[in-house]
């Protein structure tokens, strides 16, 4: 196997220093046949007030036969058929695992589903723990995705010593931790197609004689802010950059499933499973030396990946699924803060994908997800042609219409800045949308506006349009 063996030169002092705390370590042992535990400290869940049983209402199993979202209400919104529902009940020993202290990776019956998931989603029956025979990776199951991201951020840079490359524009979240944080953020440009490889190049051909970490943090897929979907030829020579230079990927994807075209795109774990398997470095070093033992080999990709977006924001179901000596590292960080995620939400999620079949009722309803955001795409693509590009005058805006996700990136044409125009003047006129400066690494002025079209109904997209067209014009006017 082409595998990275020793992580130690990635990993912050921090993240190294971290040891198994003493209690969480009993967790696997518990359940062993004969076990009498008096280590744990578990509550005695005789003193839960929550009793018998929980239920809920869920969707019908998805039919594969029917993609598209399948009522409509009297605003014209297409939503799922809420009249056809089916009844999950939560009781026993499932009852009592979600109410109880668990293990940090996420409950077994969960991680189980999700591994398959993952198997069938970026083709690693043979590398993941679980199924696989000689497995690679595994998984955690976090509180959202942003809870392992920042978590990876953490392992792997250490303030103003190491440096992280990421797409300008990138998620203001991400950001949100990395700015204060102190490390070094290098924007990478990006176009209508995302992530630009040659900039990439560029950038760390200039870079090679900095000591320190460096890593690389993408928004592959319906890219936040920008909605481009990265290709799957980029994709390639992004990873091969990543294996040249000795770069550790974090594939942060929680639009992923939002794509309606997800099973034509490789991802970059996908791609680091296929290195790992590969019989040898196939790739020249630039600037390396050949004595750096890990250029080339696989084992260097952490993915991101999200429920909020598909079942719910609010039950926070996220999870990572990583190489499994970087995924200890998390886990052990789990094990200092928050323990493990909400053992209820894990446990309704776990019962909603089993009642529907697994992978295939996943795969279903995901389609139908796709199609409802690609409808509601189009309503705003509608508007913004209708208001920022006016028939007989000059265009106020410009965007590459996204094939997915949630968000159409506007440049507003002779507004080099839109941060007072949005957060004052915007605001005023009643219609919100957010700046480009939030979204630049650098936090520097920016021409480009991000509006979310997931929420926002027909009618409103075109209200807020014709807001913006007004606004505009009244800068123009001054």
């Amino acid at each position: 196997m082409n595998v990275i063996s020793n992580y130690t030169k990635y990993l912050t002092p921090t993240s190294l220093a971290r040891q198994p705390g003493a209690i969480r370590k009993l967790m696997p042992l518990m359940k062993n046949p004969g076990m009498v535990s008096l280590g744990g400290g578990l509550p005695n869940p005789a003193m839960f007030p929550f009793c018998g049983r929980i239920e809920f209402q869920v969707s019908m199993p998805p039919s594969s036969n029917s993609p598209h979202p399948s009522s409509k209400a009297a605003d014209g919104v297409i939503s799922f058929d809420r009249s056809k529902t089916m009844k999950l009940v939560l009781d026993g020993e499932d009852l009592e695992e979600a109410l109880q202290y668990s293990p940090t990776p996420g409950l077994p019956g969960l991680v189980s589903q999700l591994r398959d998931i993952q198997s069938k989603e970026h083709n690693l029956d043979s590398v993941i723990h679980g199924t696989g025979s000689n497995p690679l990776y595994d998984l955690s199951v976090t509180v959202g995705s942003q809870d392992a991201l920042t978590k990876a951020f953490e392992m792997l840079l250490h303030h103003d010593c190491d440096q992280i490359f990421l797409e300008n524009p990138t998620y203001s979240g991400a950001l949100a931790f990395l700015q204060p944080y102190g490390v070094k953020l290098t924007p990478i440009n990006t176009d209508n197609r995302g992530l630009d490889p040659d900039h990439l190049h560029a950038l760390l051909a200039s870079s090679e004689t900095t000591r320190g970490r460096r890593v690389l943090y993408t928004i592959p897929t319906a890219q936040n802010p920008s909605g481009i979907t990265l290709d799957n030829e980029r994709r390639r020579a992004i990873y091969q950059l990543a294996c040249e230079h000795d770069l550790i990927i974090l594939e942060d994807d929680p639009y992923y499933f939002l794509s309606p075209e997800r099973h034509s795109l490789v991802s970059f774990l996908e791609l680091d499973a296929i290195q790992c398997q590969s019989e040898g470095p196939s790739i020249t070093a630039r600037g390396l030396g050949e004595s750096d033992s890990n250029i080339g080999k696989g084992g260097r990709v952490l993915r991101f990946d999200s429920f909020s977006k598909i079942f719910s924001a609010g039950m926070r179901i996220g999870f990572v699924t990583a190489p499994i000596p970087l995924l200890e590292r998390i886990n052990l960080h789990i094990q200092g803060t928050n323990l493990h995620n909400c053992g209820v939400s894990q446990a309704m999620v776990s019962q909603l994908l089993k009642a529907w079949g697994g992978w295939s009722g996943l795969d279903s309803h995901v389609k139908k997800v796709a199609t409802f955001y690609g409808r509601r795409r189009d309503w705003i693509v509608e508007a913004a042609e209708k208001h920022l590009r006016p028939v007989g005058s000059a265009p106020l805006a410009s965007w590459t219409t996204p094939n997915a996700g949630m968000f159409l990136w506007l440049q507003l044409h002779n507004i080099p800045d839109t941060k007072s125009l949005i957060e004052e003047k915007a605001a005023a006129a009643n219609v919100l949308f957010v700046p480009g400066q939030a979204f630049d690494p650098l936090n520097r002025p920016s021409s480009y506006v991000r509006a979310a079209y997931s929420t926002a109904s027909r009618d409103d997209m075109n209200v807020a349009m014709k807001r913006l067209a007004d606004l505009i014009k009244g800068c123009k006017a001054t």
